[in-house]
């Protein structure tokens, strides 16, 4: 689950990171009302929406008079904000923050992530933070230093301390720095994050350290255990089919190809995904319909992916263990003629119940194309699909 910057920032406040002051806003009245708020000569006004690279996409603007706020927030909110993580259909711009404008004398970056390699949470962080960090990462990537964080020790003082230095805080900050790291690795750990991400962490004239932008990203398992944090949600900001499968219990995710996908295990679901590819054909989704799939479930996760205008065929693809494959088999053929299936569908069943799941499709009277195993129901669906893709 993602969240605003704004939203980000007031969570982070309250774990002591020092972030410039500002307002979430939701019409130009307000922006304007907000910078008279907050005082000074300089504000900035920020789109919000769970996607970065806003500055280059032309979201995030400067205005040094009431009448420049007002028009820089006129033209922003309600705008289509293309960026590199959005695609070329962009987001639309719902919410803005207005904020305090800030004495920036050197931009950093500063990250923490779940590094699945050495099962710990990874500190990043480089002195060449700002707008393009990615560039960074990609031809500079001796310029980001990591620290694998002990989960039983927590991050360590002199680990905090020698990032910093190492990013350029002169000595005089380095106690600020390590206070704000400190922070970031506690909201990390007691929201149950996947992602904090400071871009750009700020050094000011006056040396101090400061948060100009936020991201957090959470733990969709651990939600549960922050019903503040889910309160934070955006729908706006969602697919509405990933929307539409999480009430039922689905796991979906939209792609730009044209083969359906129903799986059970999200392991399975990645193995298929990769063979359609190897074949030729494109994936439409992600979708896992988990050990426990009924009848609903499979007509849902048929609905969900007949929805989408490039859909060309279906591959539903189980291995039966706790599910077995003569349940999942009368659900695919009722839900088939609940939805009046009009692409082709290609089915491979393996495990439990294996010849009883394949009689029942054999028996149903529709015409589902049989598969023995992932390579020959690949195969099958991209030709059924059209082909290659």
């Amino acid at each position: 689950m993602k969240i605003h910057e704004y939203q980000a920032k007031e969570l982070l406040r309250h774990y002591g990171v020092t972030t410039p002051r500002g307002h979430p806003c939701f019409s130009v009245d307000e922006a304007v009302a907000a910078g008279a708020e907050l005082g000074g000569k300089v504000w900035v006004v920020k789109a919000q929406i769970h996607a970065g690279g806003r500055g280059k996409g032309g979201g995030v603007k400067l205005a040094r008079s009431p009448g420049e706020l007002r028009e820089h927030a006129s033209r922003i909110l309600g705008m289509q904000l293309v960026t590199h993580q959005t695609g070329p259909e962009g987001q639309k711009v719902r919410r803005l923050l207005i904020e305090e404008g800030a004495d920036i004398r050197k931009e950093l970056y500063v990250g923490m992530v779940v590094d699945r390699g050495s099962q710990r949470v990874v500190l990043m962080a480089s002195s060449e933070g700002g707008m393009d960090i990615e560039e960074v990462a990609a031809h500079t990537p001796e310029k980001i230093h990591k620290v694998a964080i002990d989960p039983a020790a927590g991050l360590r003082d002199q680990e905090a301390a020698d990032v910093a230095r190492r990013i350029g805080i002169p000595d005089v900050s380095v106690q600020q720095a390590v206070a704000l790291l400190h922070a970031l690795y506690k909201a990390f750990m007691e929201t149950d994050a996947s992602l904090v991400e400071i871009n750009p962490l700020i050094l000011t004239g006056e040396g101090k350290v400061i948060a100009l932008d936020a991201k957090m990203n959470f733990d969709d398992n651990a939600l549960f255990r922050h019903p503040d944090i889910v309160a934070l949600r955006d729908l706006d900001e969602e697919d509405p089919a990933e929307i539409e499968a999480s009430r039922h219990g689905l796991s979906y995710i939209s792609l730009d190809g044209n083969i359906g996908c129903l799986v059970n295990g999200a392991g399975l679901a990645m193995a298929t995904m990769d063979i359609i590819k190897l074949y030729g054909g494109s994936p439409a989704n992600f979708l896992d319909v988990g050990g426990g799939a009924t009848t609903e479930k499979v007509t849902e996760a048929f609905k969900l992916m007949l929805a989408n205008v490039n859909l060309r065929a279906i591959l539903v693809n189980i291995f039966g263990g706790i599910m077995k494959c003569d349940v999942i088999a009368t659900g695919v053929v009722e839900a088939a003629r609940q939805v009046r299936l009009t692409v082709p569908l290609v089915v491979r069943l393996e495990g439990t119940n294996v010849d009883l799941g394949k009689k029942i499709l054999a028996d149903s009277g529709l015409p589902i194309i049989s598969a023995n195993n992932m390579a020959d129901a690949a195969q099958k669906v991209v030709a059924a699909a059209g082909g290659k893709h």
